[in-house]
């Protein structure tokens, strides 16, 4: 997930999103004073392709069978007990399906991280535009629809086992993301979500021990990074985990370990179509810095064979320097007092995960022992001849080896850094 300005070259076509002006995210409510209407993200479901994903994966009932629980729904209460139940039942079928347990329903192939994507969005359609026979003030549809997002994207379910750091089990926390630039090819995949269902709960063998790995995905929106949706997510774990790695799509063709994230906000448009320029807004400005730092083995990483992706040590920044105004490429990182323009994710939301998970790590006062950055994925690509987003298919053999070849060597990955991480404890 990374900006446009400068690097299109080395995108690719799944980042390159319409530059069209921001339309609004959420319309007012209707004149009648009822529920609001969808958001720009939620009306894409009416689309042939995000029914035919549905379709094809079992998932085309999710959204019906949510908004009938809803309808018996006779108070505020008893709202929010089904949204938590199936929110989490929402997660938990996802990742079975992903992990090859219970039936595939549909023809779709399992490791698709997209069914989940779009069965949410069915099911905050329809909590946004449910219409009660009780009282339903905007402050609870707001929580509802909070515990929605938080429950079907695995942020509740992080079940890390017990045990103090480099005794038994390891314990890593691995993030992922939505699709997006969907306005450009409404039929994209994310790997990095695809990653998140495919390990969320399982054991990684390594030479330092086994190491269990708990996963969650975020939106592709500023207005829910800047509500702090990543800090309430990660904060009660960070102090417990060995190791943590938020992973993104990049590149074309790499995988790349980014070593600086900056503090600033490009401006390339989220998946509500909203776009933000703006230093990152975090609490407590007076003390935020203008870069953080991975701390995640990146020299043992990039020298190990994990796949057929190479993978890269990026130490690339923009920044503008101390005194100047314009903008420069730092190769080797930034430089004493300037001010970030891009880490080297870029300046898009990965980027802001990266800076906001690693700010907290620092603030906590885990720098020096919890190692914890970024990692940006190949984009996924599809088939040859299967380009064109208008008449092309919604899957390939192509597009599906590819996905399971970015699954396979991120795992091989975080593997590899559970090891080194280990090994220099040691």
């Amino acid at each position: 997930m990374r900006p446009i300005r400068v690097r299109i070259g080395v995108l690719g076509l799944a980042l390159v999103a319409g530059l069209a002006a921001p339309t609004a995210a959420t319309a007012a409510p209707g004149a009648g004073g009822g529920a609001p209407a969808p958001t720009v993200e939620e009306r894409r479901l009416d689309g042939e392709v995000p029914r035919e994903i549905l379709r094809r994966s079992g998932f085309a009932a999710v959204a019906p069978a949510f908004a009938r629980g809803l309808g018996r729904a006779d108070s505020y209460r008893e709202a929010r007990r089904v949204v938590e139940r199936e929110g989490a039942a929402l997660w938990r079928r996802a990742v079975d399906r992903v992990q090859g347990r219970g039936p595939a329903r549909g023809d779709l192939s399992r490791e698709d991280d997209r069914p989940l994507y779009w069965a949410r969005l069915g099911m905050t359609r329809e909590l946004r535009t449910w219409e009660p026979g009780f009282a339903l003030n905007e402050r609870q549809r707001a929580a509802l629809l909070t515990e929605l997002e938080g429950t079907s994207r695995g942020q509740t379910d992080l079940r890390l086992p017990h045990g103090g750091h480099g005794k038994g089990v390891k314990r890593v926390l691995l993030t992922g993301f939505d699709p997006f630039t969907l306005d450009r090819d409404i039929r994209i995949s994310n790997p990095s979500g695809a990653v998140a269902l495919a390990l969320d709960g399982t054991v990684i063998d390594t030479p330092d021990g086994p190491a269990r790995v708990e996963t969650a995905v975020f939106p592709v929106r500023w207005a829910d990074f800047a509500e702090g949706t990543v800090e309430r997510a990660l904060r009660p774990y960070l102090p417990g985990v060995d190791l943590f790695t938020t992973v993104s799509q990049g590149r074309v063709g790499r995988f790349d370990v980014e070593r600086t994230n900056g503090a600033w906000r490009g401006g390339f448009p989220d998946n509500d179509n909203v776009s933000r320029t703006e230093t990152v807004p975090v609490a407590d400005p007076a003390s935020q810095p203008q870069w953080t730092t991975t701390t995640l083995p990146y020299a043992a990483i990039t020298a190990a064979d994990t796949g057929r992706f190479p993978v890269y040590d990026n130490t690339s920044v923009t920044e503008i320097p101390a005194g100047g105004d314009e903008p420069v490429v730092r190769p080797d990182g930034p430089t004493p007092g300037s001010s970030a323009r891009e880490g080297g994710g870029g300046n898009y939301l990965s980027n802001e995960i990266a800076y906001r998970a690693t700010l907290l790590r620092d603030r906590l006062g885990l720098h020096g022992t919890l190692p914890g950055g970024h990692v940006h994925t190949p984009v996924l690509q599809f088939g040859a001849g299967n380009t064109d987003p208008a008449t092309g298919a919604v899957t390939d053999p192509g597009f599906v080896r590819n996905r399971l070849d970015i699954v396979a060597q991120t795992r091989a990955i975080v593997g590899v850094a559970v090891s080194a991480a280990g090994a220099d404890r040691d």
